[in-house]
């Protein structure tokens, strides 16, 4: 096998995709996911591809096995150790409400019972002097207890270790001989705020027997193959180093969806777009200015993870979201899943309606166009489904359809304006990028929703996470407090912090060619909250405008403080070319079907995608098959494709 061949693997909870680049060409495809053994599928669908020759493959992957984890709360048990008397941080938290005008509101269970955190007797001040060393005796009687507790992982975390990890390391070293997975706070992130330091090596910890395990598993099934794994900011890292540090591939898969994004927004010409992924279980969505927004404060489920991600929101919105009725005789449309097992009720397998139900009742889906034709469904139990909602409501199929519809619509919108306005971003200065196996069915409606004027529609939408982990790089982040008022944040000792950051990345990297990225947290004095912006010599200024657009206001005369520099270490890859459409003008002649739109029957120009070439124009209302996807477009909508095959829809 050429040393070119490259795969990028997306694991979804309903689809695991792949996309094949063999230096000039690219070919998709898709297998229904395994989640008891997400492995299995990878390891079908790259033999369903290659058949058994596997020698020299390159593997991007994209993983759902520590979010899944995480959000399903079936991790290993694991115990915690911090400084005495700040054993229960993780459950106190902020004490801020989730919901602030929810009532019955409650806070997430820890992930560590108060039964297994441990406090010991240590101190070290916020300038890193040692108060107190770690006592041996006490460390022989921890070690005892933690024996018999049949735990499978230790999250050590001490307070100001992030400026002095002598004592975390005195106590990780000691307790190595358990043979017990251990992750200390000072390694994986060495910055102030205990509450979140404490919570992302919990989850690090907690996460970690299962990655591990998996991450095994996957480099024994592909034992010839070169694997790299996605990370939730967007770059690549080694199977080992996600089995060590699995908390930075949480939003793994979402992140290459937002990386491809930002390739077809640099081909296409768009700076600014938003990127909205719609898959079976959930939807996707995050705002690219001139590349994806990064953010190191993000809560998944309820628990702070305080290591760089691209900025991604994420709600349980997808073409398998169940429909139920709720206590109020009102339609709901999610969080839950019907998964690839037993999936919708046109899969032949559940009874449960789902958003792809409603879909195929209107006529949105072609039952024998789903997945270019290659997998069987059926209709039929579509409308059995929702024939049951329809009786209780006491409506007609469609009118029940197009309400699932409407209410998928609304949770989407929501998420999309939480991403950009709730952010100090008007939507309306920015494109619509669409993907994900659903998306297509319900970008338009969304965008005129936002009055988003431009919606695009990538080639094979239903694979462009996978795309886009083959043109992600590998990099890794680095950070460091500081605690500098602007008098002593002076470039000669800024650059004496960014460069410890650049010889501890040279030591990670030493086979690398490695550029930096730089970045630094600021806040205006006396304020409990950073913005982290790029560094340069203007970046108080950049600092300034980034509060203003984010609080609405600003406060250039007051002081700031220059809280963590952080750097991005950068192993560039070989550029991934995306070919060029053919350019040889063809008679395209559409079919036309009636679909239920806006509560009447409308005929519909049906196109194939395969048939479209460069500078094909048409216009709404109209249907696109395709292998991976189907695209609606609604009337008076106009619509164009570019040189690289992507639909521009001008809505």
């Amino acid at each position: 096998m050429s040393e070119l061949i490259q795969i990028g693997i997306d694991t979804g909870g309903t689809f695991t995709d792949f996309v094949l680049f063999d230096g000039s060409s690219l070919r998709i495809h898709k297998v229904p996911s395994t989640p008891q053994d997400p492995s299995r599928s990878i390891t079908l669908g790259v033999r369903d591809i290659l058949g058994e020759n596997l020698n020299g493959l390159q593997i991007v992957h994209g993983t759902t096995v520590a979010t899944n984890a995480l959000l399903e709360r079936k991790g290993a048990r694991i115990a915690l150790i911090t400084t005495k008397g700040f054993e229960d941080v993780i459950q106190i938290g902020r004490q801020n409400r989730g919901k602030l005008y929810d009532i019955f509101w409650e806070a997430p269970v820890s992930l560590v019972p108060q039964s297994l955190r441990f406090g010991i007797n240590e101190r070290i001040n916020y300038k890193g002097k040692i108060l107190d060393s770690v006592r041996l005796s006490e460390l022989k009687t921890l070690k005892s207890k933690l024996k018999s507790l049949n735990i499978e992982g230790i999250a050590i975390s001490f307070l100001h270790s992030y400026v002095n990890p002598a004592n975390e390391e005195k106590v990780g070293k000691y307790l190595n001989s358990l043979g017990i997975p251990i992750s200390t706070s000072s390694k994986i992130l060495p910055e102030f705020r205990e509450y979140e330091r404490t919570s992302t090596i919990v989850a690090n910890s907690y996460l970690l027997p299962k990655v591990k395990t998996y991450m095994n598993t996957l480099s024994q099934k592909l034992p010839n193959a070169d694997i790299s794994i996605m990370q939730s900011s967007g770059g690549v890292m080694s199977p080992s180093q996600a089995a060590v540090e699995p908390v930075r591939v949480i939003l793994s898969g979402p992140a290459g969806g937002v990386v491809g994004g930002a390739k077809i927004a640099k081909l296409t010409g768009y700076e600014k777009m938003i990127t909205y992924d719609m898959g079976g279980t959930s939807t996707d969505v995050a705002l690219c200015e001139k590349g994806p927004k990064f953010t190191t404060e993000t809560s998944i489920d309820g628990i702070p993870i305080k290591v760089p991600m691209i900025d991604i929101t994420t709600i349980g919105a997808g073409g398998g979201s169940i429909v139920q009725i709720d206590s109020g005789g009102v339609l709901k449309v999610g969080p839950a899943s019907s998964g690839a097992d037993p999936g919708p009720a046109c899969y032949g397998k559940g009874e449960e309606p789902t958003v792809t139900d409603a879909n195929l009742v209107l006529g949105r889906i072609r039952a024998d166009s789903f997945l270019g034709g290659r997998m069987k469904i059926f209709p039929q139990k579509s409308k059995a489904a929702l024939r049951k909602l329809a009786r209780r409501l006491k409506l007609s199929v469609e009118e029940v359809a197009e309400g699932i519809i409407k209410v998928a619509n609304a949770n989407m919108e929501r998420a999309l304006r939480v991403i950009s306005i709730g952010k100090g971003y008007d939507p309306r200065e920015f494109a619509l990028l669409s993907f994900g196996g659903g998306g297509g069915l319900h970008a338009c409606e969304l965008a005129q929703g936002l009055e988003i004027k431009t919606v695009i529609f990538p080639k094979d939408p239903g694979v462009l996470s996978a795309l886009g982990m083959l043109t992600a790089d590998m990099f890794k982040d680095y950070s460091i407090t500081v605690f500098l008022n602007e008098q002593e944040a002076g470039p000669g000792v800024l650059e004496e912090g960014f460069s410890l950051l650049q010889d501890k990345a040279r030591k990670d990297f030493p086979a690398e060619r490695i550029k930096f990225k730089r970045f630094i947290d600021v806040r205006y004095k006396r304020q409990s909250h950073e913005i982290t912006v790029p560094y340069g010599k203007n970046f108080v200024s950049s600092f300034h405008q980034a509060h203003k657009r984010m609080n609405g206001y600003n406060k250039p005369k007051s002081e700031v403080e220059v809280v963590t520099l952080r750097i991005r270490a950068i192993a560039k890859k070989r550029e991934l070319q995306i070919p060029n459409l053919q350019n040889e003008k063809i008679k395209i002649k559409p079919s036309r079907e009636k679909i239920v739109f806006g509560g009447s029957n409308i005929v519909v120009k049906v196109f194939n995608r395969k048939e479209f070439y460069w500078g094909f124009k048409f216009s709404g209302p109209a249907m696109i098959l395709e292998d991976t996807s189907t695209i609606l477009i609604p009337p008076r909508c106009k619509c164009h494709v570019d040189q690289w095959g992507n639909i521009i829809a001008l809505v």
